[in-house]
Parts: C-alpha cells; sequence; structure tokens
C-alpha cells in the first residue's frame, strides 16, 4: 500500500509546483475530455449498447464542452483555487451546467429539425447527471490530490488562524515548516482581505466558520491579533467559544518585532485574555525613581508576586537585588531565573522575615535602600486553621522588616498588602490589616528625626494566575474532567494581571510622600461562576446540564470559614484622593496610637503563647475592623 501512496504524494507535489495558468489549462482540458464522454456516456446509457456515433453527432458531442467552456469561465470555476474547492464551487459547478445542458439541448433539437439523426429526450437529462458528476469528480479529486502530502506530513491535525495579516501570515509559514499542526486556512473579519489567497491559503469570513469546522474537521485555532486592543480580542475569543473549538492565542506585538519563533510563542488562551484591560503606559520616571543605581530587597521573592518584582526590577538596572525567602526550592529558581538576565548583582538570602536578627543582618550587611515587602502567607484557609503562624509571618515579620528599614536607614519601604485587609472576615485579612497597621506605627516613630523611610502600603485584589487562585485549580480540574468547585454562586472577585499589578506597584512606591495606603484601579469585579464558564469554554468544552448532557459539572461547595462574597479596596469610600497615575489612587488611613498598638500587640502575643487561638481570633478581627476599645477595656489598658 505504501507505494501507491508514495506515488500520489510525488504527483501532488509536482501537481502544487506548477504555475497557475498551466493548472487552468489541465482543468480546461479535463473538463473538455470530461463533457465529450458525458455525452457519449448518456446515449449508452439510453440506447443500452456501445453506441458509435455518426460523423454528424460526433461534431454533436465535441459541441457539448465548446458550449460549456465559456459558461464555467463566467461562473469562475476556472478562477477558484482547486485546493480550496468546497460546496460554494458544487453549487457554481450545478449551475453552469445547467445551462450548458439547456442550451446544447437547444442546439441538438435544432439539427434534428434540420433533417439530421434527432436526439433521445432523456440523453439531455443524462448528460447534465453524467457531465455534473464528471466536473465534481474531477475537481475533488484532483483537490484530495494537492492537500494529499500536506495530510500525510501533518497527521490531519488542521487548525484555523483568525487574523490574516502580518503576524498571521508569518505564522502561517511557520507552521507549513513544520509537522505538528497544518493551516487550513484564515479567517478574518476584514471584508477586504475575504476571498483572497495568502502563502496558499484561502481568507474566509467568520460567517464561514460552521463550515469550515466541519469541512477541515477543525478543533483548534489561534488567534492571530498582536496589535489590537484587549476589548477586541475578548470579542473574537468570545465568538469563537461559541463554536466549541479550542483556542489558542499569539501575544503582544513586542514579541513578534523581536524575532522570536512564532510557533513557540502560540499558547493556550488563558481568562486573562478576557479579563485583562488595555494597560496604560508605564511611567518610566516613576519605574526608576526607586530601583535604578539602589540596593533593592524583595521579601518573599519566590512567590508570584515577589518573583514578578524581581524581573521588572532587574529589568531596571537596580546596583544590587536582594532575594529574601523561606523557601529553598522558590528561592532557588527566581535566583536562578533573574540572575540568568544579567543586569546586576543578584544576591539570595534564605530565610524568614519572622527571624529578626537574620532581617537586621541582610539591612545591615548590604545597605537596603528600597524594599518591596511581599511575604506573607495568604492562603485564606491554611491561615485560618494556622492562625499563629500567621500572625508571625504576617504581623511580626512585617514588622521586623519595617523597624530593620527604619534602624539602617532605607530610602523607601513598600508593602504589598490586599483588598482582603478591608473589613476582613478571616484571619489572613486581619493579619494583613495588621501588617499595614505595623508599618504606620513605625513611621511615627521617626517623627522628628532627620532622614526618614518612606513608608507606603499598596492594596490590590486577585492577580492573574498566581499560586492558590482559583485560575490554576480551575485548569486543573478541567483536564481531570471536572467537576469544578465554587463555593458560592454569587461569589465575586477584582483580578488583575501579574504584570501590570506588579508595574503599578512600583510606581506607586516612587508616589510615596509618607504613610499612605495606595489602591490599586482593579476595574469591574468578575463573578467567580461566570470565570469558571469562561474556562470551560476555552478548553472546548460545555458546562454539564441537569439533563447530564456537556462535559464539565459546576459544584457550590458552600463559602469557606472566613470568606465572604465579595471584596472591598477601601475603608471608608470618601478618603481616596486620585494620583498622577490614571489606576492608582491614594487613601489616608486611620491608625492607631503607639500605645494601643503595643497594647493590642502584646495581647495579641500573650494569648497566642497560652494557646488562646479563639481569643487571638477574635482580637485580629476587632482591631483589623476599628473595634480596638473594647479590647483594650477588656485588658484594663484604656488611657484616659
Amino acid at each position: 500500500m505504501s507505494k501507491p501512496n508514495n506515488a500520489a504524494v510525488r504527483m501532488s507535489r509536482v501537481a502544487t509546483a506548477l504555475p497557475r495558468s498551466t493548472k487552468q489549462i489541465i482543468t480546461i482540458v479535463v473538463d473538455f475530455i470530461s463533457l465529450f464522454f458525458a455525452v457519449w456516456g448518456a446515449y449508452c446509457l439510453r440506447l443500452g449498447y456501445w453506441y458509435e456515433p455518426s460523423a454528424e453527432q460526433f461534431a454533436l458531442f465535441l459541441l457539448a464542452p465548446v458550449i460549456a467552456a465559456p459558461i464555467f469561465v463566467v461562473n469562475g470555476l476556472y478562477r477558484s483555487v482547486i485546493r480550496y474547492v468546497g460546496e460554494q464551487a458544487l453549487l457554481a459547478i450545478v449551475k453552469s451546467m445547467g445551462v450548458a445542458t439547456l442550451l446544447w439541448t437547444g442546439v441538438a433539437f435544432m439539427t434534428e429539425m434540420r433533417g439530421l439523426e434527432g436526439v433521445p429526450r432523456s440523453v439531455p437529462l443524462l448528460y447534465f447527471m453524467l457531465a455534473t458528476g464528471f466536473v465534481a469528480a474531477t475537481r475533488f479529486g484532483a483537490r484530495w490530490l494537492l492537500w494529499l502530502p500536506l495530510r500525510k506530513r501533518f497527521g490531519n491535525e488542521q487548525i484555523l488562524i483568525f487574523g490574516a495579516g502580518q503576524a498571521g501570515h508569518q505564522l502561517a509559514t511557520s507552521l507549513l515548516q513544520g509537522d505538528k499542526l497544518f493551516p487550513a486556512a484564515f479567517v478574518d473579519d476584514n471584508p477586504s482581505l475575504v476571498g483572497k489567497d495568502l502563502g496558499g491559503l484561502r481568507v474566509h469570513s467568520v460567517n464561514q466558520l460552521p463550515w469550515l469546522i466541519e469541512h477541515y474537521e477543525v478543533s483548534s485555532v489561534i488567534v492571530c491579533l498582536p496589535d489590537v486592543s484587549s476589548e477586541k480580542r475578548r470579542e473574537v475569543v468570545e465568538l469563537l467559544e461559541q463554536h466549541r473549538l479550542k483556542v489558542r492565542i499569539l501575544p503582544g506585538l513586542s514579541d513578534i518585532v523581536s524575532g522570536r519563533n512564532l510557533v513557540s510563542l502560540v499558547r493556550e488562551v488563558d481568562v486573562g485574555d478576557l479579563l485583562g484591560r488595555d494597560p496604560i503606559a508605564a511611567d518610566p520616571a516613576l519605574l526608576h525613581k526607586c530601583i535604578t543605581g539602589k540596593v533593592v530587597l524583595v521579601t518573599g521573592a519566590g512567590g508570584s508576586i515577589g518573583s514578578e518584582l524581581c524581573h521588572q526590577i532587574a529589568a531596571l538596572s537596580p546596583k544590587q537585588l536582594i532575594l529574601l525567602d523561606h523557601s529553598e526550592p522558590a528561592l532557588y529558581q527566581v535566583h536562578r531565573k533573574v540572575e540568568g538576565l544579567n543586569t546586576c548583582q543578584v544576591v539570595p538570602c534564605l530565610g524568614s522575615v519572622a527571624d529578626a536578627a537574620l532581617v537586621q543582618y541582610v539591612f545591615q550587611t548590604h545597605g537596603i535602600q528600597t524594599v518591596y515587602h511581599a511575604a506573607a502567607h495568604k492562603h485564606v484557609p491554611l491561615v485560618e486553621s494556622n492562625i499563629s503562624e500567621g500572625v508571625k509571618n504576617n504581623i511580626l515579620g512585617t514588622q521586623n522588616v519595617a523597624k530593620a528599614a527604619a534602624e539602617f536607614g532605607s530610602e523607601t519601604f513598600v508593602l504589598i498588602s490586599t483588598d482582603k485587609a478591608v473589613r476582613p472576615t478571616n484571619v489572613m485579612g486581619s493579619t494583613k490589616r495588621w501588617a499595614e497597621l505595623a508599618i504606620q506605627q513605625v513611621a511615627l516613630q521617626q517623627q522628628g528625626k532627620s532622614s526618614k523611610t518612606i513608608f507606603c502600603a499598596v492594596r490590590f485584589g486577585n492577580v492573574l494566575g498566581s499560586s492558590g487562585s482559583v485560575i490554576p485549580l480551575f485548569k486543573e480540574q478541567i483536564q481531570k474532567g471536572g467537576p469544578i468547585t465554587v463555593t458560592h454562586p454569587e461569589i465575586n472577585r477584582f483580578f488583575m494581571s501579574i504584570h501590570e499589578a506588579v508595574e503599578l506597584v512600583i510606581q506607586a512606591g516612587s508616589m510615596a510622600q509618607g504613610g499612605e495606603v495606595f489602591l490599586l484601579d482593579m476595574g469591574e469585579s468578575v463573578k467567580i461562576v461566570d470565570l469558571a464558564k469562561k474556562m470551560i469554554s476555552l478548553a472546548g468544552l460545555a458546562e454539564r446540564t441537569a439533563d447530564g448532557k456537556g462535559d464539565i459539572e459546576i459544584q457550590f461547595t458552600g463559602l469557606r470559614p472566613g470568606e465572604k462574597l465579595y471584596e472591598e479596596l477601601l475603608i471608608d469610600s470618601a478618603g481616596a484622593e486620585k494620583t498622577a497615575h490614571p489606576k492608582i489612587m491614594r487613601a489616608h488611613e486611620a491608625g492607631l496610637s503607639a500605645e494601643q498598638w503595643v497594647q493590642v500587640f502584646s495581647k495579641l502575643f500573650e494569648q497566642l503563647n497560652a494557646h488562646q487561638e479563639s481569643g487571638a481570633k477574635k482580637l485580629l478581627l476587632d482591631v483589623a475592623n476599628d473595634q480596638t476599645n473594647f479590647h483594650l477595656q477588656e485588658a484594663g489598658h484604656v488611657s484616659q
């Protein structure tokens, strides 16, 4: 079987390499022969024996293709590319043969009126059927032959490319040079491109998507629109979701300009492509102010936010970048990646921010000028069941780093906070609010000093794809076939890309004057159940309905301890003011007096040391929700 296949492949390659004009001439000759034998066959079928035509009838047989040829030309049968012949071409063949048959029949009966040998009445119908079949068979057979080597090479893994611009053309060329994914056609919503052939691929309109999916047996599509807005890209992805396609995407224009291999840049569409916004260009002055030429410390350097901070800071040419993290594997990974950028000296420090002696040693040894404090336990259920560790890392650790920054003369201290610190209902959010209060206290203790460290906090919501967030969890659940677990049908959250969040954090820190809480514009909140449905669609699957139809089930498990239906960014909604950056707001929020802070801080650790975790939890929540007086009175510490 292999020899015929190989011979067909070689024949196909020869045919594909022929000039288009030569292919058109061959098509005309094949049509001429097919129509001639279609008439002859019609006579044979009608008469029931091998018919030998007279000279006059032989001329009538030859007249059939002569009449049909100009009709075929008018209807575009010689203009279309054989490789992309489809249902529209079949309809054109039927129409053309209908007209050609009527004209030929008219000529045939005219000859009979002049005394020549007649034409049986059923012959024209038989001719129409045979000729239509022959012409269609030759075209679709030629199409199969031309596709054969490509199908053999790519194993029938065909995809569509949405976007017939320069990037799409480059991607198609790159794919054709490989052997994994074969681009069957382009799809574009630009009317001026539809119907054209680019690099041997036809450009189809969006309306033809159902036919393309069925015709080419396509199950995935690559969105190749690197220079359009996020809103436009979101519209395209949502359109493609309706067709049960697995959607992939080619990212931003900067990667294409850099000359990197386009195929390697193609990735799965993630929910960030649907939730993300068009970024506002960063202010270079704000990005460089606290970093360029300075010694910068990032705590929690191995975490999601911390590692992104390290990458962006390294690109801004600091004098030295210090990475502090308590996780050896995470520290190893971020150190290896950042050091590979070769932009600055990178120093890894293994240890916990709760170790005050280690923190002081790092500041004293390296002369830290700028601090980005990202170290924190952030997973709500884990911190809820490990209150003591949450307090030590999130509150005591923050106070240790803040005090060292003030003691050793650091210029800027930026605390990475969270929207869960606003009116918290869980231990994690409460510890982050206490962390904000802790840096306020250290800032207060600097009053009257000639040189002060500028302290600020930056508060924002969920970042897309961070460790422990719902998005990686949903991906894992989808890969396992479901179900996807959502705590409540009405629960919603703010989301922002991790790159944008960190870029805004750096700029906010450069605008700090001391004591502020900066709030990042997170856009509109998103229902988690809607997020789950989008991720199911992006995987080319359907949500399972009550009657059992579909692929992935969504289950509601109930709110977890301390979990809220919605999050906020601001304690006092009237207290925010605009800054020079449209996505960053500034707020000054009330804190505790120095005496109050010492009292509640001491009380908290007394309870934890006595293993009174229920009392510690109540104190954490009450202080974080501005109910401090109750606990101070209870402890007998209210000052008059």
